[in-house]
């Protein structure tokens, strides 16, 4: 994968809790899902995801970092003193994802899919 999972910060904590990402390669983000799950043991998390959160498209460079906040917000962008960019995302959820020890962060990168309007 061309998008790797830094760190989750002040995880449990409603107004700070984020998930920070960063670019390996120059690539449109758009293509990669993250996920909140568990640890069902040391080495192996859960197959049930509790909330999603589909990248939107946008092209970022190598080294580029995506910060996704849990909360509500308004997307943007800074330009950093190193001339890379961190890109901001707002999940839109009214409460804390990770707020336990055993939860888990899931990065998948999607390459086909399909929708049905139910």
């Amino acid at each position: 994968m061309k998008l790797a999972i830094r760190y989750v910060k002040d995880h449990g904590v409603k107004k700070d809790e984020r998930i920070i990402l960063k670019a390996l390669d120059n690539i449109d983000i758009g293509s990669y899902m993250l996920a909140d799950t568990t640890y069902i043991s040391d080495a192996e998390v859960s197959n049930k995801l509790r909330h999603t959160f589909w990248l939107p498209d946008q092209e970022v460079e190598k080294d580029d970092l995506i910060v996704i906040y849990t909360k509500e917000g308004r997307d943007s962008i800074k330009s950093n003193k190193s001339g890379r960019k961190t890109y901001f995302f707002y999940w839109g959820i009214n409460r804390t994802v990770w707020n336990v020890d055993e939860d888990a962060a899931a990065l998948f990168l999607v390459g086909d899919w399909s929708s049905k309007k139910v």
